[in-house]
Parts: structure tokens; sequence; C-alpha cells
């Protein structure tokens, strides 16, 4: 509808005394896109303004960043016309706040725009890091420098890691037959600091592993090992069980199970840091045994008056109680990250490092997701949480997919360096992450 304003200039007053009128309609103030009125019109370098919805929308379809009608290339993210703006405010507010009060009820805009401002944002920080490198560029080689270190030091610490998981993966590659006593021995240690006490009893055996296989619990109790701990007995015998059934040594550790478990720990890591609830739901569905009890029971343990004795912990692992799956059900829903850090904290005593890095990198995760909810709360846009989860299922299902199909053709040294750089520098892309979510929530603030 056509709304006319009459606008009295006064020109002159003073001289002449005479009042020139002019009649205004919303078609002089109109978008080209969607031929109504401008609503938080958007400028262009070359002259032409659009409503900044109707712009998000171009951009987005059409994956060009350029002047829906001249084609002129935009160098720079536009701002709102904040002259224009005011202006059209205050000679159409009726139309211009039911124009509001429809763009809101419209989730398609809505995705658009939050689109939009992101690529502004990012444009805004890649502008300031270009910046930034061009002034230490100016300032001399000495930042060159630095970079060069920082980069020495990570590859240096992927190829330290990458040595140290060769190193792990020795005995759980290795047939249990042909293992040596020393290694017979080293099994033993891996099982806790309590089986410290009996190596010396296996090594002056000469226990190697054709003759591990062939030891029955009765013989532990008897010379030369003396095992007179009933629960110790009952650890051996449980894990040798293991051994025999799958003819290698089980891992125990981050590194003996990707060792073991390439495709599946590489798959984990990417998995469990971009959709840790999809993940944890795939573990449940298609690796129960093998992995989902042994974090079920990790991040939500039995209670002290329930609970086993820490030796036969993860040997002989039952199905989680109510408690246990109440406990997991909501951590799963509401912070699953917080999962994660549980997980890695347990481990703290076997990987130092690691485990610190992996807490931290939860934390932060579990910041970005919380500030994200925030935004959907406080734009009221929180009912279209579900489809946001759908696309990201798609997403996450398609990602899975290529990633399958290229195990194969990609060589396994490449798969290895994207395993440790994903583990041990995926926290610094956290931080930056953290910042553009907290820059974006400012940005939608003002």
């Amino acid at each position: 509808m056509e709304e006319d304003v009459k606008i009295e200039i006064d020109n002159c007053e003073r001289s002449s005394g005479v009042k020139l009128d002019r009649n205004i309609s919303v078609s002089e103030f109109s978008c080209s896109c969607c031929y109504d009125i401008l609503v938080n019109p958007t400028t262009l370098n070359c002259g032409h303004s659009f409503c900044r919805h109707c712009l998000a929308q171009w951009w987005l379809s059409s994956t060009k960043t350029e002047c829906p009608i001249c084609c002129d290339k935009c160098e720079e993210f536009p701002k709102v016309n904040i002259l224009l703006r005011d202006v059209i405010e205050k000679l159409f507010p009726d139309t211009i706040k039911e124009k509001y009060e429809h763009l809101k009820q419209n989730f398609d805009i809505a995705r658009a725009l939050q689109a939009f401002n992101k690529y502004g944002i990012k444009q805004s920080q890649l502008s300031s890091w270009d910046r930034q490198a061009n002034h230490q560029r100016g300032g001399g080689g000495f930042s060159g420098v630095l970079t060069a270190l920082k980069g020495v030091v990570v590859v240096l610490l992927v190829y330290y890691r990458v040595n140290q998981a060769c190193e792990h993966g020795l005995l759980a590659h290795k047939a249990v037959y042909k293992w040596t006593p020393e290694e017979v021995v080293l099994w033993l240690e891996q099982l806790g600091p309590w089986a410290s006490h009996y190596k010396d009893r296996f090594s002056s055996g000469k226990v190697n592993g054709r003759l591990l296989l062939t030891l029955a619990e009765d013989e532990f109790s008897k010379e030369p090992y003396s095992i007179e701990s009933t629960s110790h007995r009952k650890a051996i015998i449980m894990e040798l069980e293991r051994v025999k059934t799958l003819e290698v040594k089980p891992p125990q550790n981050l590194w003996e199970y990707k060792a073991i478990n390439p495709g599946k720990s590489l798959f984990l890591l990417f998995a469990l840091d971009a959709s840790p609830r999809l993940s944890m739901l795939y573990m449940y569905l298609f690796d129960y045994t093998e992995t989902f009890l042994p974090f079920i029971h990790s991040t939500c343990p039995l209670q002290e008056e329930d609970k086993e004795d820490n030796i036969t912990k993860f040997i002989d692992l039952q199905d989680p109680t109510w408690t246990q799956w109440c406990e997991f059900l909501v951590k799963y829903v509401f912070l699953p990250y917080q999962l994660l850090a549980e997980f890695a904290w347990d481990w703290l005593e076997v990987h130092y490092w690691t485990s610190r890095l992996i807490i931290v990198n939860a934390v932060i995760l579990s910041m970005v997701e919380l500030i994200a909810f925030w935004r959907l709360w406080s734009t009221s846009l929180l009912w279209s949480l579900p489809i946001l989860m759908l696309d990201d299922f798609w997403n996450k299902a398609t990602r899975g997919l290529r990633f399958f199909f290229l195990w194969n053709l990609i060589p396994q040294f490449v798969w290895n360096y994207m395993f440790y750089l994903e583990l041990y520098i995926n926290p610094i892309y956290g931080i930056f992450a953290l910042k553009r979510t907290i820059i974006g929530l400012d940005t939608q603030a003002m």
C-alpha cells in the first residue's frame, strides 16, 4: 500500500515567506530487488542501494560479491546507510514496522543475514590480519624468523609424536607367540602399577609369548609367579583371555589404539571435535563394547560403594546402570564436550600433555557452543535448532563418506600428520573460533 507524506519545506522563509510543498511516496525509496520499501538500506560502492536482507540473499544464491544491477565487484563489505535508514524510518514508520515484523518470521531471511554477517566478520578479520602482516613485513626480518621458528616447532612436535606412536605400536602389532620375555614383562607392566611387583618373577621364569599362552589360573599362584592376590590373578587372566582372542596385545592407551585402528581413531578425532553428540551415538550403535563402554565408565563412573576395584575397571566392563545412563544423557544433551574433558582427565597419568590439550580444547568448544545457543535464544531463533541440527547431520555424514572413500587413496603418512595436527594444533584454532564467536556476538549486540 502506497503511503503519501506531505513535507513542507521552508525556503527562505525569513525573506519571502513562501513555503514549498512536495509529496514523497514509498516508491521513491524502493529496493531494486524486492521492489518494496528499503529496510536497513545498504549502499554499495557503485551507488545502488538495496535492502540488507535482499543483498544477503542475492550474494548467498549467486555466490558472487557484486551489485545485482550493474554487476560491479564489491571490494569491501558493505555497511548500512545510516542516514538513508533514519530518513525512511521517520517518513514511513508504520510501513517499516510492519516490514520488520514480517522479516522476523521468515527463517530463510534470518539464515541469509546470519551467513552475510559471518562473511563480513571474516572479511574484517582478514583485512586486519593483512594489515598486521604488512606491518610485520615492513618491520624487518625478525618477525619472519619467528614465523619460521614456529613452523619448525610444529613440525618437530608432529615428528616426535609420530615416532613415539610407532614405538608404542610395535607390541600391539606383534603376534603374541612371537613375544620375547622382555616384551611379556612390558605387557605385564602396562596392566597397572600393581603389576610391577611381579615383573622380576616373570623375568626369572623367562616367560615368552608361547609359554604365556599356555598358563592357567592355578599356575599363577605357584612358583615362580606366587601371585597371592585373587584380584591380581583375575586381572591377569582376564587380560590374557583378551590377548588369546585377539592374538595381539589389546590397546591400552591412545597411541596403541591408533596403531591398531588408524582409520577409526582419525575418524573419531575429527567427529568428536566437530559433532560430539553424533559421534557418541555412532559409538553406541556401531562400537559399543570396544569404545563406548570404556567411555561411559570413565565419564560416568559408579558410586564409591558400588565401584569395582580399579584393577579390573576396564577389563570386565558391564552394561551401565540406570544412574550412569541418567548422568550420561544429561551431559550428552547439554555439555557433550565436558564428557570428552572427563575422559581425558581419567588418562592424565598416561597421557600427560595430550590429556591437558584435549581438556583445554573441550573447554573452548563448550564456550563456543554455549555462545551459539545464546545467540539463537536472544534472536528468537531457538525454534530453528532442529533444522540446524539436521543440516549439521547431513554435512557431517557427507564428510564421513568422503573420508571413507579417500582412506585407501591417500598415503598413510599423510593421515598420520593430519591426526597429530588435529590433536595438537586444533586447540589454537579453537581459540580463534572463540574470538570470532565473541566478535560476532558483539556485532549483533551493536
